[in-house]
Formats: C-alpha cells, structure tokens, sequence
C-alpha cells in the first residue's frame, strides 16, 4: 500500500474511529507486576503512547489453567488486550486457554471485558506447517480445519457473557493468507491478523529501501483475500540489531525508517496496530524499541514521533 492509498483509506474512515496501538508481549517469567512495568512504560513511551497489548495465550506462566496475570495489570493500567488463545498444542491444551478465558470473565467481568479489543485463536499456526515454516524449523503448527473447530469453541465459551459481542479471529503470516486453501479458515473469522516482516523476506530485493513497499504489499494482499473482514497489523518491526538478512540490515537507523514508513502510516489511517516490541533485551535479532531495565525505560532507541 502506497503512501497515497492509505491517505485515501484514511479518508474513508470515521472521524471518530480510535485505532489500537500497541505491542507484542510473551508470557514467561511474568507476574502481574512484571506486566504493570511493562503496560506503564509502554503508555508513557516518549514521542508515542501505546495503550494496547497483544497475548498469546490466556494461561498465566507455570499453571494449568490460571489467567493470566496481564489481565488484572491491563485492568490497573487501562490497557486494551488482544487476547490469544495457543492452538498449536493440542486438545487439552486448547481446553486449558479456553477454562483460563472463561475464567477470567468470571473473575473479572466488565472490568475485563470493556478491554477486549479482539480474540485470536492461535498465532501462525498454519505458517508452521508450511513449507516455508518447515524449513525455518517454525515449530509445531496446526491446519486451517482444526482453527476453524477452535473459533467455534470459543464463540460457544463467551456466548451468554460480557464478551460475547467480541471479535473471534486468527493471526498468520501474509502469505497464509493469500493462498486460497485459506478460505474457510477466512469465513470463519471475524478479523484477520497479518503478520509481516520485509527483514525476513529474503527471497526479495528486502533493504530497507524497499521495506515500505513489501510490507504495504503484503498487507493490501492480505486485504483483498479477506473476504471483506477487517485485517489488523498484528506483528511487525525491524531490528535495532543483529545479523543481516539478505539485503536487510539490522540497525537503529533501519529501524526509525522502518517505523516512519509503516508505523506511522498504519496509525495515521486508523489500522490496528500491535508493534513488535517494546522489549527484548538479549534477543538476536533486537526488535526492542527500548533498552534494557525493569521496568522498560520509557526512552525509546529513537524518535517515536509520527
């Protein structure tokens, strides 16, 4: 998508429209203190406030079936959730996310629930068990048949509840979602979330210098698949630092024009937005937009400001 058609797509939306702007968050090692610290610095980030989170599963670390403690953080903090629920460890498992959502709607009611900006059941599942997945030893994965299984089970769970009125979708990689043997996985949703990263499209022309393009392409891809359903950013970024990738390098600088590129345009045209991420000290690639400390210092590695 060019500069000139999310300007035009901006025109379409309502003046009213609030997108969710937010990061991606892992679950080990967390308490809810751990994720406070995280959700405040997130919210007070120079140049650019981020009031959204993304999870992947509903299970707080080192339980069976606990809800996660982001949950009463994000109530604290005021912080928007996209929840996830795991989908790629089988039945029991998927029972567990499932008793941790109901759980918690029970626990915490509206407090909960008036946070909820959508629900995806798994996250690139059907990536994993692609060839290129397979080849990128991506982990074990799940076909489109058992998430659509999945998405009726948890409309069935919050069916009745304060969440019942919740978006139901799944998050996978662009090119899962273009391929048509997606289309009822597609029906079956209520939003798409696509997850893009030129750094790692090495089988294209991926400097920097073309990382605008390939992502907006990706993205306007996945549009005209969904069937009409509303597509979410729901991970993308690019390194502070680490290893080059094809022609991608990993850089500061890379990644501030990274950000004014495909952040920025995504916030100014109202696309929801779950920016991967905040923090991850010691990782290799760094996506981190912050250094090390706990809680997250709330100085970003470079200017935030669209």
């Amino acid at each position: 998508m060019r500069a000139s058609s999310v300007l035009a797509l901006a025109a379409t939306l309502p003046s009213t429209f609030a997108a969710y702007k937010g990061f991606n968050y892992g679950s080990t090692g967390r308490d809810q203190a751990a994720f406070e610290g995280e959700f405040n610095s997130a919210k007070n980030l120079a140049g650019s406030s981020y009031t959204s989170a993304r999870l992947y599963t509903m299970i707080q670390d080192g339980t069976t079936n606990t809800p996660i403690s982001a949950i009463p953080a994000a109530i604290s903090t005021g912080t928007s959730l996209l929840l996830g629920l795991w989908a790629s460890a089988g039945d029991a498992i998927f029972q567990n996310e499932l008793a941790a959502l109901n759980a918690a709607i029970a626990q915490y009611g509206t407090a909960f629930t008036d946070l909820i900006a959508g629900i995806s059941v798994g996250s690139e599942d059907v990536y994993r068990i692609t060839p290129i997945g397979v080849a990128n030893n991506a982990g074990v994965g799940v076909g489109p048949d058992v998430l659509v299984n999945y998405i009726g089970q948890v409309r069935s769970a919050i069916s009745g509840t304060s969440a019942s009125d919740k978006l139901v979708g799944h998050v996978d990689t662009y090119n899962v979602w273009t391929n048509s043997s997606q289309d009822a996985l597609i029906a079956a949703c209520d939003f798409l979330g696509v997850d893009a990263y030129p750094y790692y499209e090495t089988t294209k022309a991926n400097s920097i210098e073309n990382a605008n393009a390939t992502f907006w392409d990706d993205y306007e891809l996945t549009v005209a698949a969904s069937q009409g359903k509303p597509v979410w950013i729901t991970e993308t970024g690019w390194p502070v630092s680490g290893p080059s990738s094809n022609q991608a390098v990993a850089s500061i600088d890379n990644a501030k024009t990274y950000y004014d590129d495909v952040a920025c345009h995504a916030f100014a045209t109202g696309v929801n937005t779950w920016w991967y991420i905040l923090q991850d000290t010691g990782a290799e690639p760094s996506f981190g937009l912050v250094g090390a400390g706990t809680p997250p210092p709330t100085t970003p590695l470079y200017d935030l400001s669209c």
